[in-house]
């Protein structure tokens, strides 16, 4: 069976070719004790899905931070569209005596102008931290709302922890900032990158 991936990359497309998955990197920031990271420049009608990878993010401190992301439709003056949105997660720890595959209801929104989770419960423990990529499809749309998606997987406590999360922003005006923070304190490291797929 022909996989996307190998499509993708054994077709000998023209260099023409549209829709054929490459990455373009648009921009990229590292965090130092920041209280948030937001992107308000690059995210236009040039790409019709962006891809943002956060890499060994890390809380300043404390147990249990969610790391979580939101959207503008006003060049990041302000965040808070309506996000409706599922949750679900696997984890396993080192001891090997626990394993779950959970529906977490609780990380869910509806309808809510909070930052949407996209890793939780991540602690600050010295080697612990989470890595993952979200995807927004076509954020410049003034037709449809904004699909997302997120998975992402973190070290916590000694358990690894994968999140999946879908939803979409409820919107038709177009979405041209997207901030990412801890719900509580500051991120002490960690890159996040942010590509155009084209």
């Amino acid at each position: 069976m022909t996989v996307y991936s190998n499509l993708k990359y054994d077709h000998p497309f023209s260099a023409n070719a549209t829709g054929t998955g490459a990455l373009t990197k648009i921009s990229s920031q590292t965090a130092s004790n920041s209280s948030s990271l937001s992107f308000t420049t690059g995210i236009d009608s040039t790409y019709k899905e962006y891809v943002f990878k956060f890499i060994n993010i890390h809380p300043d401190g404390g147990t249990g931070r969610h790391f979580s992301f939101q959207g503008s439709t006003d060049g990041g003056s302000s965040y808070g569209v309506n996000i409706t949105s599922t949750f679900f997660q696997a984890d396993h720890n080192e001891a090997d005596t626990t394993a779950n595959l959970t529906y977490e209801g609780g990380k869910d929104l509806a309808q809510s102008t909070s930052f949407q989770r996209v890793l939780s419960s991540i602690t600050a423990n010295a080697d612990d931290s989470g890595s993952g990529t979200l995807h927004i499809f076509e954020p410049s749309s003034t037709t449809f709302v904004k699909h997302f998606i997120a998975t992402g997987t973190l070290v916590a406590d000694a358990y690894v922890n994968a999140n999946y999360v879908a939803g979409y922003l409820n919107t038709t005006s177009d979405i041209d900032a997207i901030q990412f923070k801890f719900d509580s304190g500051n991120i002490e490291s960690g890159t996040i990158i942010m590509y155009g797929v084209s």
